[in-house]
């Protein structure tokens, strides 16, 4: 690979399964979706981009919040934060996320860690109008400072994932990933 050029480690053909009426942190990336960073590839200023598209529906009134996290492997690199929903109900609106993790350290066992932020674009969000007004909000997440997040080992390979987790667990409630793009620039 060229230095300066991103590796494109997976690009979703498909869609992911709909994470409805569950308060069960679920990956939401399909199959296609997950991209897989081989072991000892990380540096040091490293960069994984993953970028996710979709549609999500909201309670009306109290629809909760929903919080992102990435993992590498089975750790949690980084959760975002539970994000407050808007208060209309919203159907099938449609999302972006899109998440930059930084690479700080490298190492086997939790050696290694990165920076993660993260940009939330939908209508779904509080400060977005209903469907058809005032369109989509975007949010910065965490909404606090970015912290290095826990530990992982980058000498194994590391399969790149998206799990998102709702606080009520109603029909209403639902996420659907259409699109995704896992990136990485070492």
């Amino acid at each position: 690979m060229l230095p300066g050029y991103p590796l494109i480690l997976a690009s979703a053909s498909a869609d992911g399964a709909a994470l409805t009426n569950s308060t069960t942190a679920t990956s939401i990336l399909p199959v296609t979706g997950v991209g897989v960073i081989p072991g000892s590839t990380l540096q040091v200023g490293s960069l994984v981009k993953v970028t996710i598209t979709g549609r999500i529906s909201t309670l009306v009134t109290s629809p909760g919040t929903i919080t992102f996290d990435l993992r590498f492997g089975s750790v949690v690199v980084s959760s975002l934060g539970a994000m407050s929903l808007n208060a209309t109900a919203q159907t099938n609106a449609t999302f972006e996320l899109t998440f930059l993790a930084v690479v700080r350290t490298i190492g086997t066992g939790t050696s290694a860690t990165a920076l993660v932020t993260a940009q939330f674009s939908s209508r779904a969000t509080i400060g977005s109008g209903a469907a058809g007004t005032t369109g989509a909000y975007t949010q910065m997440l965490p909404e606090t400072a970015p912290a290095v997040g826990t530990g992982f080992d980058s000498t194994a390979a590391n399969a790149v994932q998206v799990f998102a987790t709702w606080s009520v667990a109603n029909a209403a409630n639902s996420i659907t990933v259409h699109q995704a793009l896992v990136e990485l620039k070492v």
